[in-house]
């Protein structure tokens, strides 16, 4: 299934904004309704969940997509 996700953090701010970082880069606000569900959810798998959240979820299969012929430049 690919490489466990690494490197995600997220902060929750004052004003109940969660902010996500990867490898200290700022990469999505969550606001609201969205911030609360996320927070409900992180506690399950927190660096699945931020990747998952972020979009930049990889499932594993990119070695072997870009090894396809058809893919062979």
């Amino acid at each position: 299934m690919g490489q466990p996700a690494r490197g995600f953090d997220y902060v929750q701010r004052a004003d109940g904004s969660v902010v996500l970082s990867h490898h200290g880069r700022p990469v999505g606000t969550l606001r609201g309704e969205r911030a609360a569900r996320f927070l409900a959810e992180v506690r399950e798998d927190p660096q699945l969940v931020m990747a998952r959240w972020t979009g930049n979820y990889r499932r594993g299969n990119e070695r072997t997509a870009r090894q396809h012929p058809r893919n062979r430049g």
